[in-house]
C-alpha cells in the first residue's frame, strides 16, 4: 500500500512538473510568438516638454507639440516649427490667444483619417479666446481650452486655415487651496482619431467639483465629434451631446483596441488608484469630486480630488474610501480593468501595440508611468505592457517594459515600422523597436 501510494504521488508529481512546463512554455510562446527583444534609441533631444506625436500614415513626417513652445513637423528634410504659442519664436505663425501655466498649454495633436487628401490636422491647446468674463473665479464657467483644425501645406513648412471647432472646454484660472492646486490644473488634451474616423478629446475636471458629472460643461469628460466639432450622432449622453463619456478626473491617454476598436482611456489617480477602462457609449468613470456627497463634508474650493490634511500619514487605501477613482454609489460606473494595485505613480498616454514583429505583446497596451512617488505610493517611471481580457474588465497581465526609466509623457505608433514613439518630460523622442 505505501509502494501504491509513493507511486501515486510520484505520478502526481510528474504529471504538475509536465504541466508547468507546459504552462511555461504557452507563457513564453503565446499561441507561437515569441517574447520579443526590445530597444531603445533617443531621435530627438533639447525639446522643452515635447507631449504628443502624430505621423503621416508613411511615417515620413512626425508632427510634435511641445507644451511651452508650439507644433513642429519633423520631416526628411529637416525640422519646421509650424505654429508657435504667444512669446515663442522661430515658428512660421503662431497664436496669441495661445499660452502655457501649470499642466495647460499646447498638448494633443492628430491628423485627420483623409490627411492624404484633406491635409488636416486638429491641435489641443491652452486659449483666452473664448473666456469673455466668465473666469472671475474658479467656482464659475471658464471657456479655456480649444481645439483647432489647420491645414497642412505640401512641402510641411507652414500651417494655415486656423479654424476652431470645440471653444468651450473648461479651464482653472486661479490657485486654489489644494497641495497640487496651481491654475491650469487637469486639462486633459489628448486627442485621436478613432477608427469611423471621427475625433475624440480627453479633457479634465480642472479642480472644479461638480465637472465630472455635470454634463453641461466640458470637462472630466470624453468627446466623440466629426472634424467641425459636432456630435456623433450615436453619443448616447444626456447632456451636451458632444460627449461619449463622462466621470472622468484628467484622460492623459485614449486608444482603440486593433481586435475590436473598443476606446480604452488611462488615467492617473489621486495619490491613489491609476485606471486603465473600457469606455462604454454614455458611460461614467465614476469620479466625483463634490463636496457634501458620498460622506464627504466640506472641501477646499469646494473640490475633494486633493485633501490638505491628507498630504502626509494617510494610506492610499484610505484616500481611497475617502474620495473613490470609481465610485461605485453610479449604476452607469464603467469599472477599471486596472488600478495600478491601488497607488498613483502618474499614468499618461497609452498606445496599443501593433505588428507581429512585438510578438507575443501584439496587441496590448502599452501606457507610460511618470513615475509620481507621493504619499505612500512607490515611484513609477516606466511604460507598462497590460494583457487586458477580451470582455475589458480585468488583466491578465501587467509587465514592464524593459527600457530606461523616463517620465514618458506621450506614446503613439509609428505606422510604417510598427516602432512605438515615446515623448518624455526630460525633453526626448524616443523610438522603441521590437523584434
Amino acid at each position: 500500500m505505501k509502494i501504491i501510494n509513493k507511486l501515486n504521488l510520484f505520478s502526481a508529481v510528474l504529471a504538475s512538473i509536465m504541466m508547468l512546463i507546459g504552462a511555461s512554455s504557452y507563457a513564453l510562446k503565446g499561441n507561437g510568438k515569441d517574447v520579443p527583444k526590445i530597444g531603445s534609441m533617443i531621435i530627438m533631444s533639447g525639446l522643452e516638454n515635447p507631449w504628443d506625436i502624430a505621423f503621416t500614415n508613411d511615417g515620413k513626417a512626425m508632427f510634435y507639440t511641445e507644451k511651452t513652445k508650439g507644433l513642429s513637423v519633423k520631416t526628411g528634410s529637416g525640422v519646421h516649427a509650424l505654429y508657435g504659442i504667444k512669446g515663442s519664436s522661430g515658428y512660421a505663425d503662431k497664436g496669441d490667444d495661445l499660452y502655457a501655466d501649470g499642466q495647460a498649454g499646447m498638448l494633443g495633436v492628430a491628423l485627420d483619417a483623409n490627411f492624404k487628401k484633406n491635409r488636416t490636422l486638429y491641435l489641443y491647446s491652452t486659449s483666452t479666446k473664448y473666456r469673455g468674463g466668465q473666469c472671475k473665479t474658479n467656482f464659475e464657467r471658464c471657456d479655456g481650452n480649444i481645439v483647432m483644425k489647420f491645414t497642412v501645406a505640401k512641402d510641411f513648412k507652414s500651417v494655415s486655415n486656423r479654424t476652431d471647432i470645440v471653444k468651450d472646454i473648461q479651464y482653472k484660472p486661479f490657485k486654489s487651496d489644494q497641495p497640487f492646486g496651481g491654475p491650469g490644473a487637469h486639462n486633459g488634451g489628448r486627442i485621436r482619431i478613432g477608427p469611423e474616423g471621427y475625433l475624440w478629446v480627453g479633457t479634465g475636471d480642472r479642480h472644479r467639483g461638480i465637472c465630472p458629472q455635470d454634463n453641461s460643461l466640458l470637462c472630466g469628460v470624453v468627446l466623440r465629434i466629426d472634424g467641425d466639432g459636432n456630435p456623433h450622432p450615436g453619443n448616447k449622453i444626456k447632456g451636451d451631446k458632444r460627449i461619449y463619456t463622462y466621470g472622468h478626473r484628467n484622460v492623459q491617454g485614449i486608444d482603440f483596441r486593433p481586435s475590436d476598436g473598443r476606446a480604452f482611456t488611462a488615467e492617473h489617480g489621486p495619490w491613489h488608484n491609476d485606471e486603465i477602462t473600457a469606455l462604454v457609449n454614455g458611460g461614467n468613470g465614476g469620479w466625483a469630486p463634490e463636496q457634501l456627497v458620498g460622506g464627504r463634508g466640506k472641501c477646499p474650493d469646494e473640490y475633494c480630488g486633493y485633501e490638505p490634511q491628507q498630504m502626509e500619514g494617510v494610506t492610499p487605501a484610505i484616500r481611497a474610501a475617502y474620495m473613490p477613482m470609481s465610485d461605485t454609489r453610479f449604476k452607469d460606473l464603467m469599472p477599471p480593468a486596472w488600478n495600478n494595485n491601488g497607488y498613483s505613480q502618474g499614468t499618461g498616454s497609452a498606445a496599443f501595440l501593433k505588428g507581429s514583429n512585438w510578438g507575443l505583446y501584439e496587441g496590448r497596451l502599452a501606457a507610460g508611468i511618470m513615475g509620481i512617488g507621493f504619499g505612500g505610493s512607490p515611484t513609477g517611471l516606466r511604460i507598462d505592457i497590460y494583457d487586458i481580457a477580451d470582455d475589458g474588465l480585468s488583466m491578465k497581465s501587467v509587465i514592464h517594459m524593459p527600457i530606461e526609466s523616463k517620465r514618458f509623457r506621450g506614446l503613439r505608433m509609428g505606422p510604417h515600422d510598427n516602432a512605438l514613439y515615446a515623448t518624455t518630460d526630460e525633453g526626448e523622442i524616443y523610438k522603441i523597436s521590437a523584434q
